[in-house]
């Protein structure tokens, strides 16, 4: 699973160290995935998951709603006493503190037994999105507010459902540039590349005609023609902000700027040459390529990532209960003599 280190202007925790949180999460994931793939194995998963106190008889007479309900909180709940137990000091020694006195600290609940280690490892991705939507919206001492589409974003789970742990992903950040916000793509650090993402994508099959003018022209079968504004004018803009940032703090790894139609055909003979089309056709090859990349996290790549996300905007506010801690603490003050 890829990893989110930026989403908009949300605060991130790779902010706070891009050096320490993409090693530490690719480390934390595997443990748990083999402590859950033994378990399985073993025929031991109800016990390892299992609630420390067992439901009440009138509580497993509920209708499936209330269930659904009881499921859905302990999910969202995934990786919360971890998460509360971190500290920004020493967020790994204090994890494994936190697992050694409560066995059930990375619960999973699954709607029903997982019939095979496919099934077992989707519904594991599945809990590890959330937690990473988690790490790229909060710390342990702020948070921002998360539109709820993002947690419905079918692309945003693509890129990290579907490439490696070692890809760093920035989902339209916004990157405040002379005082001024500009919000672009996607933008994927993988440790040989940066890739400057522009979607284009409508309906299945549809076809775009591309040239040098300011809009090109959607065509499908069941739907008539329509414009749609040039994609090369995002993508080179990705491309220029990424490409001064890379020159100011000596970053030297490639910048690939692409158009991507997962879905539809783009036709675009006179292609710039420093441009990749990726469409239904080629997009394929392109995605089992990158998912083969089996190189570990480079340190270029981290210097890149810090570099953009020096630029990046960000909006968040203090958690309550820091704010609650920081007043008992100023109390205690007055109050001593």
């Amino acid at each position: 699973m890829a990893q989110l280190i930026k989403m908009q202007d949300y605060i991130s925790r790779y902010e706070q160290d891009i050096y320490r949180y993409p090693t530490q999460y690719a480390r934390l994931k595997k443990q748990q995935w083999d402590k859950l793939k033994a378990a399985y194995q073993a025929g031991e998963l109800d016990q390892l998951y299992s609630d420390a106190v067992a439901e009440p008889e009138e509580m497993k007479s509920q209708p499936a709603l209330d269930e659904s309900k009881s499921l859905m909180r302990k999910v969202r709940g995934i990786f919360s006493r971890a998460d509360k137990q971190a500290t920004e000091a020493d967020e790994l020694v204090l994890q494994n503190q936190a697992e050694d006195q409560d066995p059930n600290i990375f619960s999973l609940r699954f709607p029903f037994r997982p019939a095979n280690l496919d099934e077992l490892k989707q519904n594991y991705l599945n809990q590890l999105l959330r937690f990473q939507m988690k790490w790229g919206s909060s710390t342990v001492r702020e948070k921002s507010f998360v539109d709820r589409s993002f947690f419905l974003d079918e692309r945003l789970r693509f890129f990290l459902q579907r490439f490696p742990d070692t890809f760093l992903v920035l989902y339209k950040p916004i990157f405040l540039l002379k005082n001024a916000p500009v919000e672009v793509d996607v933008i994927i650090l993988t440790p040989m590349d940066a890739w400057c993402i522009t979607f284009l994508e409508a309906e299945e099959d549809a076809a775009f005609i591309g040239s040098s003018d300011r809009f090109w022209i959607r065509r499908h079968h069941k739907q008539p023609d329509k414009k749609v504004l040039n994609p090369l004018l995002s993508a080179n803009r990705m491309g220029n902000i990424v490409s001064q940032l890379f020159s100011l703090y000596e970053v030297n790894i490639p910048i690939k700027k692409v158009i991507l139609s997962r879905n539809g055909y783009i036709d675009f003979p006179e292609i710039p040459f420093d441009m990749t089309i990726l469409d239904k056709r080629s997009f394929p090859e392109w995605f089992e390529r990158m998912r083969a990349t089996s190189s570990p996290i480079k340190a270029q790549q981290l210097k890149a990532a810090q570099a953009l996300l020096e630029y990046c905007q960000t909006t968040s506010s203090r958690r309550p209960e820091w704010d609650a801690d920081s007043h008992r603490t100023e109390a205690n003050e007055h109050a001593e003599p």
